[in-house]
């Protein structure tokens, strides 16, 4: 294999990168780039492979939450600490549920870039640029607003910067408290008639958490109970932008993404040979991977030789995206391929992507029920394999938005229009996200009772 360097993923095949017409001013942006801190340190990364190794032992459990994409206009204290306080309360319900740790991943703090299926839009009879995501290019369906901006790199790394500042604040600064978190959790459950069927599991972690206390234990002799660990993760997809932010590691001499602690390759972008999968191969962070439909199992195992040939156990992660219908089908394959060659890989599920549906009024939607199923699916074939269902990866917010339908707060169709605020695809807003982190917790608490008798 020929030898790698932050930019020799110019000399393969890229898809999906969009066209400057300004090289020069592409050069400038870059290079200011270069001379910014890193967003994150490679010990960071580091220690979040060393749990991800955890999770893929059975041992933690992952939890990968946040915007489809964010975006410049919906930059936000208010937005980033209820994305923040809804993933920590599907935490807590998940780790009382599996007993075991749980770690927090968000899509938060560079989840700007977003492939395409198509390289132009149309409306009426004008054709413009796709929409690439705020860091290429504006939503706005205008000839200027479309065209490539190299500029849109340093305002997302500037946003990027404040998301994390504000993250590392609140995951250290007390705002994680476990028992802030709980309540929370049992308000919300308390205006919400939908939640009496989950209020038994709330109970008993009060009742645990009080026991804990009259023990002695509390945020107050335990400081680990009032903070936690949070990473961060996006897609790599503006390989301009990852390079600028590839350091190398002056303890171990290995280059790292400082744009994230896990940057992963999605489903158009990780064909073999890509420019994508060249950049990802040479960086020491851990690396997701998605997988859907169209992967067979040979081509992962090259993949795979290829990310992480060194087989380190926390490196890699596989998104699968099937979607409800296909993934009991489709599944198995892969999973049985990596268990014969012995790789180490988190399996974590996406139930988002492949469940899109056009809605009757128009609205892309994805409703809860199938991605419900797909959950199910994804444990049911892990269980049949002799695998481990080690984590899920949701599209999601804190807000209380409109744009899936179902689940016990019961979006309709025609409900889409009222508060559909996504720049990209639909998310669960807060309500059908923590409903999901009960049904998963009654899926975990079925999952430990197997692997308890097995181990028997």
């Amino acid at each position: 294999m020929s030898t790698w360097a932050p930019d020799s993923w110019t000399k393969a095949e890229a898809r999906q990168l969009p066209t400057y017409a300004d090289p020069i001013a592409l050069d400038a942006a870059t290079d200011a780039l270069e001379k910014f801190p890193p967003l994150v340190f490679a010990g960071e990364a580091r220690n979040l492979t060393a749990d991800l190794a955890k999770v893929a032992e059975g041992k933690a459990f992952l939890l990968q939450g946040g915007d489809c994409a964010e975006s410049f206009a919906e930059h936000s204290a208010n937005n980033i600490r209820d994305t923040f306080r809804v993933l920590l309360q599907m935490a807590v319900v998940l780790t009382y549920a599996s007993k075991l740790p749980v770690v927090k991943l968000g899509r938060m703090a560079g989840q700007f870039a977003k492939p395409r299926s198509a390289d132009t839009e149309i409306q009426g009879d004008v054709e413009l640029p796709a929409y690439r995501g705020d860091i290429v290019n504006d939503i706005d369906f205008t000839a200027a607003g479309r065209q490539p901006d190299p500029q849109r790199m340093i305002r997302a790394y500037s946003q990027s910067a404040a998301t994390l500042n504000l993250l590392r604040a609140f995951a250290t600064g007390g705002y994680a408290n476990l028992h802030q978190v709980h309540r929370w959790t049992h308000d919300y459950m308390g205006r919400s008639p939908w939640a009496k069927k989950y209020s038994d599991v709330a109970d008993r972690i009060g009742e645990a958490l009080d026991f804990m206390e009259a023990c002695g234990i509390s945020p107050e002799t335990v400081p680990q109970l009032s903070q936690t660990q949070f990473y961060t993760s996006h897609e790599a997809l503006l390989l301009r932008y990852e390079q600028a932010l590839t350091r190398q590691d002056s303890l171990t001499g290995d280059w790292y993404d400082t744009s994230a602690h896990m940057l992963w390759i999605g489903d158009r972008t990780r064909f073999e040979g890509s420019a994508h999968v060249e950049y990802l191969r040479g960086i020491g962070n851990p690396i997701g991977m998605k997988c859907g439909p169209t992967l067979e199992p040979d081509a992962l195992l090259r993949l795979l030789d290829t990310l992480n040939p060194a087989r380190i156990p926390g490196r890699m992660t596989l998104i699968t995206r099937y979607g409800h219908d296909k993934i009991e089908a489709g599944l198995p394959k892969l999973v049985r391929a990596v268990l014969r060659e012995g790789h180490p890989v988190v399996w974590s599920c996406d139930p988002m992507h492949g469940n899109v549906i056009k809605a009757a009024n128009g609205y892309k939607t994805r409703p809860f029920e199938r991605i419900l199923a797909e959950v199910r699916g994804f444990f049911a074939v892990h269980r049949a394999e002799g695998s481990i269902a080690g984590g899920i990866h949701a599209e999601m917010t804190g807000q209380n938005v409109t744009e899936c339908t179902g689940g016990a707060v019961d979006v309709t169709e025609q409900s889409l229009a009222d508060r559909y605020h996504t720049h990209c695809d639909p998310r669960l807003n807060a309500g059908q996200s923590l409903e999901l982190a009960f049904l998963l917790a009654e899926m975990l608490n079925v999952e430990m009772a197997e692997r308890r008798r097995a181990a028997a």
